[in-house]
């Protein structure tokens, strides 16, 4: 089986790099902060005209009929430019929910932990949440991320999102990976221009192996994710269905394969923003530069569809069958 990117997902990729690039560069992500602007409805409306959340559905129903390796490729480069939105929400509720698939509606999901109540992101601007029959009331929360608002739903339980949990899994620790690789180029681009006793810090041994470390984080979780996502469409067949509709067996593989892909990718994000902040010095503490605009969002995926801690107990569990003579899962 042939892992690499073929031409028509390179050319997918650069495409939605060259989308993100025009429309939300430094200067939108900024402006963004300064004005606390969470979800830009015409860059939304742009994303769905490209196809961005109808990429896995049929084209019958509308969709570009791509699957699960070509998703994670665009989020991917969505992690990389630090795009914020209910992005993975909107995508799961592509066919099921009216204007998603176009961009033309803002779907949010119950992807968060508990913390004294059940935690929603996005709720203010979101016109929909995945399997709910309506908004739900909230109130704010502070988060820690300027640009991932927080509300914490007053009335009634959070819905049920079990039957995405996988597929949300997988693309929230696309977006991680390219969080990983853009902080991995904002500390090498740093370490190549700051001088100091005459030379570039990067020609230091110390600051050659905190950009060496975070490059193996970075390939490592992507290397990780698009495995996942290739297992995990073989698993769903030619149907274009999520991994957790096939065979049990092949249904728990995908499930500890996506487990592994998000510990890493979470990982990977946020210690990479922390060596990334560390090249940068004093000047990464700053508010003027981006690096913690990386570390502050990577926490709050960390949280989404499957913690650290719950990816941890699925292999573990996986761990033990095999020790104890099980059938590998």
């Amino acid at each position: 089986m042939d892992f690499q990117p073929t031409r028509d997902q390179r050319d997918l990729r650069a495409g939605v790099r060259e989308l993100l690039a025009g429309r939300y560069g430094r200067d939108a992500l900024r402006a963004a902060v300064d004005a606390g602007s969470a979800v830009d409805r015409e860059l939304w409306r742009e994303l769905g005209a490209a196809g961005f959340f109808a990429l896995r559905l049929s084209e019958a129903e509308g969709g570009v009929g791509l699957g699960l390796p070509e998703a994670v490729l665009a989020f991917e480069e969505a992690g990389r430019a630090l795009l914020p939105g209910p992005l993975v929400a909107t995508h799961l509720a592509a066919g099921s929910v009216p204007g998603a698939a176009a961009g033309t509606a803002v779907v949010t999901a119950f992807d968060l932990g508990e913390r004294g109540g059940p935690l929603v992101s996005y709720l203010a601007e979101a016109d929909a949440v995945l399997g709910a029959a309506r908004l739900p009331p909230g109130e704010p929360v502070r988060s820690a991320d300027p640009l991932t608002p927080l509300h914490r739903v007053t009335g009634g339980g959070p819905a049920d999102v079990s039957a995405y949990r996988e597929a949300g899994a997988l693309l929230t620790a696309a977006l991680q990976a390219g969080s990983a690789l853009r902080t991995l180029e904002l500390a090498v681009r740093y370490a190549g221009e700051r001088e100091q006793f005459g030379q570039p810090i990067g020609a230091f041994q110390a600051v050659k192996h905190l950009c060496a470390g975070m490059l193996v984080r970075a390939e490592v979780a992507r290397t990780a994710v698009y495995a996942a996502a290739v297992t995990a469409q073989a698993a769903a067949g030619a149907d274009g269905a999520d991994g957790a509709d096939g065979a049990d067996g092949e249904a728990a593989e995908v499930a500890g394969e996506i487990a592994a892909a998000k510990l890493l990718a979470d990982e990977a994000a946020v210690r990479n923003a922390r060596d990334c902040l560390q090249v940068h010095g004093g000047m990464g503490f700053t508010w003027e530069a981006d690096v913690h605009l990386h570390l502050k969002r990577a926490w709050v995926r960390a949280e989404q569809w499957v913690t650290a801690a719950a990816a941890e107990e699925l292999l573990a569990e996986e761990l033990s069958r095999i020790a104890t003579g099980g059938e590998p899962r």
